[in-house]
């Protein structure tokens, strides 16, 4: 498996993920999450999420702190109705626009990543969020992650993170700890992200891996 280098370990870096729904982030891109903050200093975060009801959104903000650890992170939410996102067209549009603006945080700071669903996913919130991210940040880069769901949208990714067997299961164990609402789902369980986990990384030839798409991306050297 050739490698490629993001090159995110000089200096501060600023991450940007975005979420339709609470929980979104997490199960796409949990692994990576918890290795960049094993491996990046001085990591700062913005988790934006369109959707969420207030006991969902304080999961959310458990989440970034479990993934995240000792990083600034900050969450914002439009409160937008989930999975109607497509009506809210103009008001998706404006809370990924406002972060890039820095008026959710006054920071004003350009993001070195920015982390969203696939789009390719077959729920419509995920893909309009997609679909806006590359339009808001053009000059960054943007990974597309994927959410395991039964309408077995699962695609063809050409990215991989690989991720220690250490890393996935405290994936899994903080998603249960941060979501305590999602657990009665018959698909929030540990066989189906870690199975995902074990495909992606049978890949890239590694034990467990999370999986990214990328529209546009600049190999430099």
């Amino acid at each position: 498996m050739l490698p490629f280098q993001l090159g995110l370990i000089d200096g501060p870096v600023h991450l940007v993920a975005l979420g339709a729904h609470p929980d979104d982030i997490e199960i796409g891109c949990g692994g990576t999450l918890l290795k960049l903050a094993e491996s990046v200093p001085e990591l700062t975060a913005e988790f934006v999420i369109a959707t969420g009801t207030s006991l969902r959104l304080e999961e959310a903000r458990r989440a970034a702190e479990l993934f995240l650890p000792d990083c600034e992170v900050t969450v914002t939410s439009a409160e937008l109705p989930d999975g109607r996102l497509p009506s809210y067209w103009n008001e998706t549009k404006e809370l990924l626009e406002a972060t890039a603006r820095g008026c959710n945080t006054g920071s004003g700071r350009r993001p070195d990543l920015v982390l969203a669903p696939s789009r390719t996913d077959a729920h419509q919130d995920h893909r309009l969020i997609a679909e806006l991210a590359p339009t808001v940040w053009r000059d960054q880069l943007v990974l597309h992650y994927e959410i395991p769901k039964w309408d077995g949208d699962i695609s063809r990714p050409w990215l991989y993170v690989e991720l220690t067997e250490e890393q996935l299961r405290e994936k899994v164990a903080r998603l249960h700890k941060a979501y305590p609402s999602q657990v009665p789902h018959d698909w929030f369980d540990e066989e189906v992200f870690a199975g995902l986990a074990r495909l992606r990384g049978m890949e890239c030839r590694a034990k467990y891996a999370e999986a990214f798409t990328t529209a546009k991306a600049m190999l430099t050297w």
